[in-house]
């Protein structure tokens, strides 16, 4: 990423804390960030975070708490850590699947042959801006009442069928680190359109705390059933503190108003490199419609370890920074966090994204990056040969 914060960001902060009573922990600038934030995506509800990793630990930890049957929930091979973590944390068991090249998300055939009668949900992550929705998934989701829990921290104004993504499950997920489509410094922010879902991730982001829901109607009922606690200090669930700040909440309200040009120029930037990288040395055949990119995805066509040693020593030689794996570092079931959960895995079941552990990458891309210097990045990705 490069100039994620410009200096109206900044103004808008120096204006903040000019305020005589200043307050910088979680306060009205929050709320009003959150509504901002639901208007523009399309919900009733945002609940703003730390960061998109919390945002997945509560989403999965708010399923715990509705104590549901079932236990199994499906989960992709390429995706940040926090996903796979957040699942295993909240006592669930993660049923893995391979992915589509064509959007490097989850195989929707995959999903639909994985699910079964202990099926609880499917964690889906839109990766690097791709959709990785179809209606077959949904129709088969919802015919079955499988919750759909969206990470969109990488695709953040991506859309399918016209809707953005993060408006379709029950619960979404959404990070504003710096490298992504906007940031507050670090946070994230949980959305929905269940206002049962809302009021437990308010609860549960401020160490579960019942006054936290501000729904008197609530506290009433359990002021009423814990009479000898104090009202202001009842915890309904076992949680930390997740919240965010003002600061970054008066960041995220002035980024929010460029978020939309700022994503039509990285697809713009997409498409060109895509037209203009060796289709005969790299996949370029991605299912974009709806994307909204986050980095540039290289995958090679072919496996070939002495293509990629050079490969990576030209990218270093041209100072054109770059990430082995893209999401996540790659196969997720090759990470030794996962081995004492995991027994017996057949990797060679999951060839797609084993190929995108060893032979993907992902190049920066960002709203003020030059066409000139696209052209430069694809011709030096061209010219990479053994011969």
């Amino acid at each position: 990423m490069h100039n994620n914060f410009l200096k109206s960001d900044m103004s808008a902060v120096r204006k903040l804390i000019k305020n005589k009573d200043l307050i910088l922990t979680q306060s009205k600038k929050v709320s009003e960030f959150e509504q901002k934030w639901s208007k523009w995506l399309g919900v009733k509800y945002s609940v703003f975070v730390n960061s998109g990793s919390s945002a997945n630990f509560l989403s999965m930890l708010i399923l715990k708490s509705m104590s549901l049957k079932k236990k199994e929930v499906i989960v992709p091979t390429l995706t940040w850590v926090s996903d796979i973590n957040s699942v295993l944390m909240s006592g669930f068991k993660p049923i893995f699947v391979d992915i589509d090249p064509k959007n490097l998300a989850m195989s929707e055939d995959q999903i639909l042959r994985k699910i079964n009668k202990n099926t609880l949900a499917v964690f889906l992550t839109h990766v690097q801006g791709f959709n990785g929705l179809s209606e077959k998934i949904l129709k088969k989701l919802k015919s079955k009442n499988i919750f759909l829990i969206e990470d969109v921290c990488e695709s953040h104004g991506a859309t399918f069928k016209g809707k953005k993504l993060g408006t379709f499950g029950l619960i979404s997920n959404f990070s504003f680190y710096y490298a992504h489509h906007m940031s507050t410094i670090e946070g994230g922010m949980i959305c929905t359109n269940s206002k049962d879902i809302y009021e437990r991730a308010r609860i549960f982001r401020s160490h579960g705390m019942a006054r936290e829901v501000k729904n008197s109607k609530f506290q009433n009922k359990m002021i009423k059933k814990y009479p000898k606690l104090s009202p202001q200090f009842i915890f309904l669930y076992p949680t930390f503190n997740f919240r965010n700040n003002e600061i970054g909440a008066v960041i995220g309200l002035n980024q929010i108003k460029r978020l939309n040009k700022n994503n039509a120029s990285r697809t713009k930037n997409l498409k060109l490199f895509l037209k203009l990288i060796d289709s005969k040395k790299y996949r370029t055949d991605y299912d974009i419609k709806g994307s909204s990119n986050y980095a540039f995805p290289v995958i090679f066509k072919n496996r070939n370890f002495k293509f990629r040693e050079l490969f990576e020593n030209t990218l270093k030689k041209y100072n054109i920074e770059f990430r082995r794996g893209n999401a996540g570092g790659g196969n997720q079931l090759r990470q030794p966090y996962l081995k004492p959960f995991l027994k017996n895995i057949n990797l060679k079941k999951f060839p797609e994204v084993d190929h995108v552990h060893f032979f993907g990458y992902y190049i920066g891309n960002y709203p003020t990056l030059k066409t000139s210097k696209i052209k430069k990045i694809c011709s030096i990705l061209n010219n990479i040969s053994l011969k």
